[in-house]
């Protein structure tokens, strides 16, 4: 300080400061980035996890529309038959319209959607395509849901109804049963068919045909629109994934 070299000592003790704060600086960005990775790593597994369930959301699809689309042409041609009036003549094709009573449900798998939405890295896909793709993806989840309880209840009503009004044990030995065993049987294989007649032949069971005959078709359209949304949002998780 006597020699005269406070400036030399203010520029050094500046420079010192200005290092610090540059490795306070640099210290930060690195924790950022290292916070930044472990974040998108972390999502990255949120999505891929969503991936594979969307994934397999697409096989069922596809089967529920083969077998949807067998039972829709089946009451379909029943249709025909009753607006034709050769029923008799058709009692197999009746036979198989029993379908229309079962009581699928597609069921998602939508763990990995809600185990994203319930974690901190939710945030990170704000306002983005995947966020309105999987948006609209569990969307139109939930109109096929509501559809397919609409029909199912209508379907379980009228067999509920049926099965007070008829016997329908021997319907049931001659579907579940081998032929072999209902050769011994002393039944004759005309009182099955009588039984299916009768039972084919009533009101509620065509009422199931019928709706069927309808509503299939707009739950296959549905399935399938489904299925295009799910493949885009498979594309849109693989190029988030890749990209980094």
């Amino acid at each position: 300080m006597t020699e005269n070299n406070t400036a030399g000592y203010l520029k050094y003790a500046l420079g010192e400061i200005a290092l610090v704060v540059i490795g306070i600086l640099i210290a930060l960005q690195i924790n950022n980035w290292n916070e930044n990775r472990k974040d998108k790593k972390a999502l990255n597994e949120y999505l891929i996890k969503i991936k594979s369930h969307t994934q397999e959301d697409l096989l069922q699809l596809e089967q529920m529309i083969i077998g949807r689309r067998r039972t829709l042409e089946d009451c379909k041609k029943a249709r025909k038959s009753i607006l034709d009036k050769t029923e008799n003549a058709n009692l197999p094709l009746f036979m198989a319209t029993g379908f229309a009573f079962f009581d699928y449900y597609f069921k998602p798998n939508t763990g990995g959607y809600e185990a994203l939405k319930n974690s901190r890295y939710f945030g990170k896909i704000n306002n983005t395509p995947l966020d309105s793709l999987l948006a609209n993806y569990h969307a139109q989840i939930g109109q096929i849901a509501h559809n397919e309880k609409n029909y199912n209840d209508f379907a379980e009503n009228q067999e509920a109804y049926l099965s007070t009004q008829f016997d329908r044990s021997l319907m049931l030995a001659y579907a579940f049963m081998p032929p072999d065993s209902l050769k011994l049987r002393a039944t004759q294989q005309s009182e099955y068919f009588k039984s299916f007649e009768k039972y084919t032949a009533s009101v509620p069971y065509r009422n199931v045909v019928s709706v069927a005959a309808f509503q299939f078709e707009a739950m296959i359209y549905q399935y399938q629109q489904l299925s295009a949304s799910g493949q885009i949002v498979i594309e849109e998780i693989n190029a988030i994934v890749e990209d980094e």
